[in-house]
């Protein structure tokens, strides 16, 4: 069967079960739009602005598991891509990036809207190509997709010459891949998994750190077997959220700067850290030389370019994250640690940092918490960057996995509208909340036109507090309240949402908080809600700049009130 160079992509996105493209068309990618209405499979989704279509994509594969596709054209749509790309890369979801590129003959020519797209991205994609004929076309998707979800997941960008769209060639898709330079399987050593059950059984004072990879390899059993048979306290990382059930009496919460008190004391206390899919980020461990000065530390990762990278790994043990802790969970004996699980609870007690100060005003905390509590915890919470985000991370209440979706590695702000967008069409039938800061919102706004066309329930929860607040909380702390350009206005969110079809409302009065988020949720549609929370509001408790990580700004205690 012979077919053109879109036909060939089509069919090959349709083989590899995609159902959804995020992007936006132009003239090198005009002729593969044309080709959508012979495969009504493939639903397209139409962005206001391209990073919205990463983002959307980006969410979309974090969601569902699954690979998650977007497509833009030559230029300024390919470079607008490239945020979200970057995004995709740091947090380890799997996307393929489609971009379309000038014709062959014009290729280094300087030609209109001519960019060098694979070279821009070569750092921020596990691979890319540029397909120079259609013969290419169909080994080149059925690469990209096996490399894009398989091992450490992540994106993988394809350029299309324009005149490649209309080539024609001989349609024959690969079963499978070949690629003798890919290592997606890898081996477990059991060598290295019996050293580290050697080191959990002598441990006094361990602790589990659960990262992004245990949702990427959907290891929640095989965590929980490994937490109840050794009595581990587990604490997990920003993206590890929901990977060990919240309410379970061997969870303590989030780490990092914005963790929990007790959960970095444990850490700096901890005698051996067992790392389970993470990376040991900056903002988990912050100054390095001062991190669990106690701590041997077993580090279990599918990538071992991040065993040793940052924190020295006492016992590296490389692989899938399900398999390792399925093998490891052979050699575990079952013990107890109360003495240890005593002392955290100790230090829960005395440093509980959920707890809430007094105040006339709406706090951001609260309406993190109704959403929760109207939610019931089975709502997806999309959430952009600053200190809503870590407010939605400490307060919200998980029940499902993949059900937290935010930007960890990059820090994206604008991520949580076009985010919740992938979200939502990924997971159709459940409740999705973006919940945004009022600069997060504003650099993509725009695609509440999105949610309007595609008729999707989003539900948003602005914290409004007329600041760009995480940086304005550093300044109060460590720049003598000098509040430089964060300051920002804004404009009437419920008449921009209403501008664009979708209904809101005002919320200034913290005890109409409820009634809001319970209106919001049962409205069938998108609803907005733009909640004017106290200005100054602060994100306790927070690890000071340069210091270690249980030297930490706590709330006050005069301030606090009991929940």
């Amino acid at each position: 069967m012979r077919l053109n160079g879109a036909q060939i992509l089509c069919e090959g996105l349709v083989k590899e079960g995609v159902d959804v493209i995020f992007g936006f068309p132009g003239g090198r990618v005009i002729q593969f739009f044309d080709t959508f209405a012979q495969y009504p499979q493939l639903h397209f989704v139409l962005v206001r602005h391209e990073q919205a279509a990463a983002h959307a994509a980006d969410a979309y594969a974090r969601v569902t598991g699954r690979v998650g596709c977007c497509v833009a054209t030559s230029g300024p749509g390919a470079t607008n891509l490239v945020t979200g790309i970057a995004t995709a890369h740091l947090d380890s979801a799997p996307m393929v990036a489609i971009t379309g590129q000038v014709d062959r003959p014009s290729l280094g020519r300087d030609a209109f809207q001519e960019i060098d797209i694979t070279g821009i991205t070569l750092p921020i994609t596990k691979h890319n190509y540029l397909v120079m004929n259609a013969d290419e076309m169909a080994e080149t998707v059925k690469e990209a997709f096996h490399i894009a979800g398989t091992g450490r997941p992540g994106p993988v960008l394809i350029d299309v010459p324009s005149d490649v769209w209309v080539e024609q060639s001989e349609f024959k898709y690969p079963e499978k891949v070949d690629l003798p330079g890919y290592k997606s399987v890898v081996k477990v050593y059991p060598e290295q998994v019996k050293k580290a059950a050697k080191a959990i059984s002598g441990a006094k004072c361990p602790i589990i750190i659960a990262g992004n990879g245990v949702i990427i390899s959907d290891a929640y059993a095989e965590l929980k077997e490994l937490a109840e048979k050794a009595q581990i306290p587990v604490i997990n990382t920003l993206l590890g959220i929901g990977c060990f059930p919240q309410k379970h009496v061997l969870y303590y919460g989030m780490t990092g700067m914005h963790g929990m008190a007790y959960a970095n004391y444990a850490l700096s206390e901890a005698d051996l850290i067992i790392a389970i899919g993470m990376r040991f980020d900056d903002r988990v461990t912050s100054k390095l030389s001062t991190f669990a000065p106690r701590a041997d530390v077993v580090h279990i990762d599918i990538d071992a370019a991040e065993i040793g990278k940052n924190v020295k790994a006492n016992v590296p043990v490389v692989g899938d994250i399900r398999e390792v802790l399925t093998e490891l969970n052979k050699d575990i004996e079952k013990q107890s640690h109360a003495d240890w699980l005593n002392q955290i609870d100790q230090y829960r007690a005395e440093h509980p940092s959920h707890e809430i100060r007094d105040c006339a005003n709406i706090l951001p905390q609260n309406v993190v918490r109704a959403i929760a509590e109207v939610s019931g915890g089975d709502a997806i919470i999309v959430t952009g960057v600053g200190q809503h985000q870590m407010w939605a991370a400490q307060h919200s209440i998980i029940n499902k996995p993949k059900s937290f979706v935010s930007s960890g590695g990059l820090g994206t702000m604008g991520y949580s509208l076009p985010a919740a967008i992938g979200a939502q069409m990924g997971r159709p039938g459940e409740t999705v909340w973006s919940i945004d800061g009022d600069g997060s919102f504003q650099m993509t706004l725009q695609e509440l036109a999105t949610i309007q066309q595609e008729r999707l329930p989003i539900k948003i929860a602005i914290l409004n507090n007329g600041y760009l607040g995480m940086v304005r909380q550093w300044q109060e702390f460590f720049w003598g309240k000098r509040y430089v350009a964060t300051p920002i206005t804004g404009p009437d969110f419920v008449k921009i949402a209403a501008a664009y079809g979708v209904p809101g409302e005002v919320v200034s009065d913290r005890n109409e908080v409820k009634a809001a988020i319970e209106k919001a949720t049962n409205y069938d549609g998108p609803y907005l809600l733009d909640f004017r929370i106290e200005p100054e509001e602060n994100v306790f408790p927070m690890v000071k700049l340069g210091s270690a990580i249980c030297e930490l700004l706590e709330q006050p205690k005069s301030e606090v009130k009991t929940w």
